[in-house]
């Protein structure tokens, strides 16, 4: 498909959201079609060459469901170069975030994009 390893452990959203402060809701609720879909936010790291350098890793996109989140942020991310990617949480926005790079990341997922967010992975 597109080269890229996906790690083993599922991607996921707890029911208060990635932490106390990420804005999310619940996944996969009914969305009437003449509503606007939320931008979807996936999280993770990702790596240039196997068994490099990991960096954290914000995805942002519209989808109509988890795995159509996951398959094009796994395609996008391969198009950029990425050799390895470990998905760890995906959950919906419920609102615009208030800083760069997210803003403009945010921005572009609404237009259509696949947003990739990259920046030093905590150690």
């Amino acid at each position: 498909m597109t080269g890229l390893q996906l790690s083993s452990r599922p991607a996921s959203c707890k029911k208060d959201g990635m932490n106390g402060k990420t804005p999310l809701f619940r996944r996969n609720q009914p969305v009437n079609d003449n509503e606007e879909r939320p931008v979807t936010i996936i999280t993770g790291r990702v790596w240039r060459r196997k068994g490099g350098k990991p960096e954290g890793v914000h995805v942002m996109l519209v989808a109509p469901d988890d795995d159509s989140a996951v398959r094009r942020a796994l395609e996008s991310l391969a198009a950029e170069g990425f050799a390895e990617a470990e998905l760890d949480q995906i959950g919906d926005m419920d609102g615009v975030p208030d800083e760069e790079p997210h803003l403009s990341a945010y921005q572009g997922a609404l237009e259509g994009e696949v947003s990739i967010v990259t920046f030093d992975a905590p150690s």
